[in-house]
């Protein structure tokens, strides 16, 4: 590793040598960077090296010939993707599950968090962390099977509609309330959780910000919005950015646990397709191909919304 000519304010030169920086700091954080050794393992085993595997989605895979004696298909597999009629369905369905879970989900953990900061009583508070942490820590299958349970047509929902008029139906056999259904679980599920950053963010504002403040007259209300809302906008921004990176990240676990055949017209998203299509029905290319074409439209939505971040307020994740 070379040495570097640095220059200091005086005018006088000096080399840094770089590789005994290195070692310097090794020896003096040498327990950090074994408690990073887990962390980086876990990247490089299912992150990079699954990137090999990205090559059959050029190539005619079968197993019996494997990744490099399969044949090259070129972007065959893309081409019929874009061309098949469940191109625009998939893509529209993804784009609105994950659109109106951004617009309505983004923003709750910051109100609850908001909330939570005002309360005088830690005991309620505390009360009210962990009645809102709670489902997020409860298994998948388990709060779709409620989810089911609560909109079915003997269900509570059903029972609390139909005091406004409202005729008990199961709900999930309606396209409809397909979209409210999986948005407002999803908020149910994991609002407690993703509030802890904001609370985090909150602990982080000078105190004496807020007795200014009171001195000068603003209430609770102008202390929020010129004070604490500014304190915490570069964390908000950065959660929005790493939100929109993965607008079409739209799990298929959930999708599958509440969809069926009534449903399937706007429930089936790119993740499912790609199930049906990798598994079910063994097209492994082509749901590689899918799958890449869904991963390329994540990151040019992640480096978009990260460079005008950072053009109109100078926040951004790079």
């Amino acid at each position: 590793m070379r040495n570097t000519l640095k220059q200091t304010a005086s005018g006088s030169e000096y080399r840094i040598n770089y590789r005994s920086v290195i070692k310097k700091d090794f020896k003096l954080n040498k327990s950090l960077y074994l408690l990073m050794l887990p962390v980086l393992a876990y990247y490089i085993i299912w992150h990079y090296v699954p990137m090999y595997g990205a090559l059959i989605a050029f190539k005619n895979f079968t197993p019996r010939l494997g990744t490099w004696g399969s044949p090259w298909v070129g972007f065959k597999h893309f081409i019929d993707f874009f061309s098949s009629p469940s191109f625009g369905e998939v893509l529209f369905n993804t784009l609105r599950i994950s659109l109106t879970t951004l617009i309505f989900s983004f923003p709750m953990p910051i109100i609850l968090a908001l909330l939570l900061n005002e309360l005088k009583s830690a005991r309620f508070s505390k009360l009210v962390q962990n009645a809102t942490y709670l489902p997020h820590f409860i298994s998948l299958v388990v709060i779709c099977g409620m989810v089911k349970d609560f909109t079915r047509d003997t269900g509570i929902v059903s029972y609390l509609l139909s005091f406004f008029g409202v005729e008990p139906i199961t709900m999930l056999n309606y396209p409809e309330y397909f979209v409210p259904i999986y948005v407002i679980s999803g908020i149910w599920q994991s609002v407690g959780w993703e509030s802890i950053i904001f609370l985090a963010a909150l602990t982080g504002i000078d105190g004496s910000l807020y007795e200014a403040a009171t001195i000068d007259g603003a209430g609770r209300w102008k202390q929020t919005w010129h004070i604490t809302l500014p304190g915490i906008l570069p964390t908000i921004i950065t959660m929005l950015i790493l939100r929109i990176g993965g607008i079409l990240n739209v799990g298929y676990e959930k999708i599958i646990l509440l969809y069926n055949d009534a449903t399937l017209e706007v429930a089936d998203v790119i993740s499912t397709y790609v199930y049906r299509k990798g598994l079910l029905e063994q097209s492994w290319s082509f749901s590689t191909a899918v799958n890449m074409f869904n991963s390329v439209i994540n990151l040019l939505f992640l480096c978009s919304a990260n460079f005008i971040s950072r053009k109109v307020n100078d926040t951004a994740l790079w």
